[in-house]
């Protein structure tokens, strides 16, 4: 059974500390998806602990460790509009295909939609007739609106649709869905612009939030395609999916160093309601178990 990373470093420090304990805890830290510059500095950063107090033991180091990721997430980051009472706001998702960013377009619809807010998705992934397919069928179950286009349409044609018809339909939040072909990185991303273009048209400050949706389960490559999608369009925040195996998400660290983006839902299911707002606590809780 692979050891946990709380019990990796208990185990590592049970006899106190040792100079030579850093290199291998980095190593473990590493391992962990915590990104190579999370992880030299957090080592650093014990090492400097442990200098001022010489009798540590693997218990208080555990306690650093955990104060120090919080310390982390409290960094400020951007602020994110509130909703308006007067249009509707609209939130563009993106991320790579598999990534779970279309059932995660269905679960923040009912999210909002158990929040008594009426909710219009727009299924703009028109490159795979599946994700239309997937749409329509979370749509009719949740019982919130759906624009949609045939497969291969223009999909900011869908976003100005989509918009119109909220705008229309006294509609609070309009969740837009969107290719995720990264492999075809300069036309997609050309096609977000085009999105992004659309919305501003008809709502000068749309899209409110762009969200990312990134798989806990790739590690590093994570860190990868979040720092791709934020320099084509500005990501506002993170939806951090697939957290109900064993994987813990460490690199969202790395993100959250580097490129300061907010972790704002995590996703631990395929049911409608297996979404909820993140918690650092609970979050470090879960990444330092120890079994």
């Amino acid at each position: 059974m692979k050891s946990l990373l709380g019990q990796k470093i208990k185990e590592l420090f049970a006899r106190g500390v040792q100079e030579d304990s850093f290199d291998e805890l980095e190593r473990i830290f590493y391992e962990a998806d915590l990104g190579a510059s999370v992880s030299a500095d957090l080592v650093e950063k014990i090492r400097q602990f442990s200098r001022k107090n010489q009798q540590l033991n693997s218990e208080e180091i555990l306690a650093f460790v955990r104060k120090e990721l919080l310390i982390l997430f409290a960094s400020p980051t951007p602020s994110i509009p509130p909703h308006s009472a007067t249009a509707p706001h609209v939130i563009l998702i993106v991320g790579v295909n598999g990534s779970g960013k279309t059932t995660s377009v269905a679960k923040l619809a009912s999210h909002y939609r158990s929040e008594g807010k009426k909710v219009l998705i727009a299924a703009g992934d028109t490159f795979r007739a599946a994700a239309i397919e997937q749409l329509e069928t979370w749509a009719n179950r949740i019982n919130v609106d759906l624009v949609k286009a045939q497969p291969k349409s223009d999909p900011s044609s869908v976003a100005f649709d989509a918009i119109q018809a909220a705008k229309s339909r006294k509609t609070d939040v309009v969740l837009i869905d969107t290719a995720g072909r990264l492999q075809t990185k300069t036309d997609l991303m050309h096609e977000l612009a085009k999105v992004r273009k659309v919305c501003q048209k008809q709502i000068a400050e749309a899209p409110h939030e762009t969200l990312l949706v990134l798989d806990a389960t790739v590690g590093q490559n994570a860190l990868d395609q979040a720092r791709t999608f934020h320099q084509f369009t500005p990501i506002t925040g993170i939806v951090l999916t697939k957290l109900d195996g064993t994987a813990k998400g460490g690199i969202i660290l790395a993100i959250k160093q580097q490129l300061n983006i907010p972790i704002l839902w995590i996703g631990t299911g395929e049911g409608a309601n297996d979404l909820a707002p993140f918690n650092a606590e609970d979050f470090v809780t879960a990444l330092l178990a120890e079994k």
